[in-house]
Parts: C-alpha cells; structure tokens; sequence
C-alpha cells in the first residue's frame, strides 16, 4: 500500500488495531468494489493529514475473511474508528472526509 495506509491482514489486525494508543481508522474494501476505489484517494489523504495523530488502516476483505467476519462486514466500503481497542464510530457506503475527520478529530 502506497503512502501512510497500513494494509491489515488477519495476522496482523489485533496487534495493529487493539495495541495502539491513537485512533485507528480501519478500511474494509475489495479491489472489484467501485465506492472502494472511490474512497481510496480519501483515505490516503487522511493518512497524510494525521500522520503521528492516527493510524490509517485498509482491509481487504477477499484476503481477509476472518476480520471481515469478526466485524460483521456485510456491505463495503465500511469503515470503522477504533480508539483503545473499542469500536468509536462505523460508517457503511461512501462517506465524506469532513464527516471521518471530525470523529478523528472528537477522539484526539
């Protein structure tokens, strides 16, 4: 993965997401899913702006089963906003980097 997005597999999802004490955005997508692709540039954006603030995370859910699953990963792009191991905020379908940025920004 180009850039600050960390790719997740299932072997490495618990260490990343569950041991870190920033908020960790992660990003369940698949390389067929058109809103994918489209959220893609935003994410890495984000990435970009909350360097040492965040972790930026992408998932992808055809390599990775367990974790979908785990999660209940039913509909994608869906993003999740981890803070202490706990699910903060979960957002299903395109969303807007104002509304990610602002629940980054509450857990800061």
């Amino acid at each position: 993965m180009a850039g600050n997005v960390i790719e997740l597999t299932d072997e490495t999802f618990d260490d990343i997401v569950f041991n870190s004490d920033m908020p960790v955005l992660v990003d369940f997508w698949a390389p067929w899913c058109g809103p994918c692709k489209m959220m893609a540039p935003v994410i890495e954006e984000i990435a970009n702006e909350y360097l040492d603030k965040a972790v930026i995370c992408k998932l992808n859910t055809d390599d990775a089963r367990d974790s979908a699953m785990e999660f209940g990963i039913s509909g994608i792009p869906t993003l999740i906003l981890f803070k202490n191991g706990q699910i903060e905020k979960k957002w299903v379908g395109v969303t807007s980097k104002k509304n990610i940025s602002e629940a980054i920004d509450e857990l800061l």
